[in-house]
């Protein structure tokens, strides 16, 4: 029988530490295959178009990647969530745009765990309060097993905060910096 990521909720793990982080990791893994199964490829294509469109709005980049699992060497050390999802904006490129306008949404599937990292010029304008309401309205949808429901109010919620704040000029064609397409790792 497959997990269902949408009705199983995860059980506390056993205390201690690597006993913690064994639990941690098989839990993971456990969930892994519906996690990979919550977004069809149709869905990331529909996402991926979204992106685009709100690109054409903005000079602002946006990447989605979605995670099944948190790599050993992260979940050996009880690293924070945070911690991978800064990694991955490094890994992604995400920070080396021309305005230095681009955001990460992350998503680690087994854990809900949501991450928006925006790079300087625009965290200079919104505040941790406003992520944070954008995290709760996607927590919300994936509650109710709408992840790509969650990931589209998202994309639209960064697209608003970026269109407000670095708005594309009438008739100025920009290149695309990042890939649309959201990644699934």
């Amino acid at each position: 029988m497959q997990p269902d990521l949408a009705k199983n909720q995860p059980l506390a793990p056993p205390p201690g530490g690597l006993a913690s982080a064994l639990w941690r990791m098989v839990r993971q893994r456990w969930h892994e295959p519906a996690a990979r199964r919550a977004l069809s490829s149709a869905a990331l294509h529909r996402l991926e178009g979204r992106i685009g469109a709100s690109e054409r709005r903005h000079t602002g980049q946006i990447r989605v990647v979605v995670e099944t699992s948190l790599p050993w060497s992260y979940v050996r050390r009880h690293a924070p969530v945070r911690e991978r999802a800064l990694t991955l904006f490094g890994k992604y490129r995400v920070w080396d745009t021309e305005h230095n306008n681009g955001v990460l949404i992350y998503l680690l599937m087994p854990e809900r765990a949501i991450e928006i990292v925006a790079d300087r010029g625009l965290a200079r304008h919104i505040g941790t309060t406003d992520w944070e309401a954008v995290v709760a309205r996607m927590a919300a949808r994936f509650q109710s097993g709408a992840f790509e429901d969650g990931l589209a109010d998202a994309v639209d919620a960064v697209s608003q905060q970026l269109a407000h704040w670095f708005p594309r000029p009438d008739g100025v064609e920009a290149p695309n910096e990042l890939p649309d397409r959201p990644v699934v790792r």
